[in-house]
């Protein structure tokens, strides 16, 4: 017997999302971010220089929170752990590339700010755990896992407390750059960073668990 037909899935309600309308907006927010600080930015402007209606960009993103979060994850996300040849070569790599784009005025005003909101509003602070830190544990994982395939390291124990120590990883380069680049002002220098990358191996990561 021939096969009934199957009905369509049914077309979602509304004209579909422009990715191009949010990659404009994500982009002229981080701008008026660089230019006129988190106080000075507003969603009309941000609306203006995207070049879109205020009421799309509130479709998209209903508050002023929502929009540099998501302006923010959007520049970690092109973070790469690229496998150098060695866990510390891995590393330097990735700490340059956050360094660099902690170096971005738009970064550091989005992120101060973010910080400093996110002190008085637990769902913020979610938002920006879910939205920009916990993604970013990627990297940890790809190191580990290109420093596996090496033999230089070998990976046993519990799930649970791997889980854990990435956990610890991720927070102790991430706190350590921010601290020296957001709030002591000094720049993370190739110097710096391969001291700092040497001082966790020793012994830090690469002893068995």
């Amino acid at each position: 017997m021939p096969l009934t037909p199957q009905p369509s899935p049914p077309r979602a309600k509304g004209r579909p999302r422009s990715a191009a309308a949010d990659q404009a907006i994500l982009d002229a927010t981080r701008a008026a971010l660089a230019e006129l600080g988190w106080g000075g930015l507003t969603m009309g402007d941000v609306a203006v220089r995207a070049g879109v209606a205020k009421t799309t960009l509130y479709r998209r993103w209903p508050s002023k929170n929502e929009l540099v979060i998501d302006a923010i994850a959007s520049l970690f996300d092109q973070l790469e752990m690229v496998d150098r040849g060695s866990l510390q070569a891995d590393m330097e790599g990735v700490v340059t590339q956050f360094a660099d784009l902690l170096a971005r005025p738009e970064s550091q005003a989005g992120l101060l700010a973010l910080f400093a909101e996110g002190t008085r509003d637990a769902e913020l602070r979610r938002r920006i755990r879910e939205h920009i830190v916990d993604p970013q544990k990627r990297l940890v994982h790809q190191g580990l896992a290109n420093a596996l395939a090496r033999g230089e390291i070998t990976v046993l124990g519990d799930p649970v407390e791997r889980a854990e120590e990435i956990d610890i990883i991720f927070d102790t380069v991430a706190g350590a750059v921010e601290h020296r680049m957001l709030v002591s002002g000094e720049p993370a220098s190739p110097e710096w960073i391969s001291r700092f990358t040497s001082l966790l191996l020793n012994p830090g990561l690469t002893r068995p668990c």
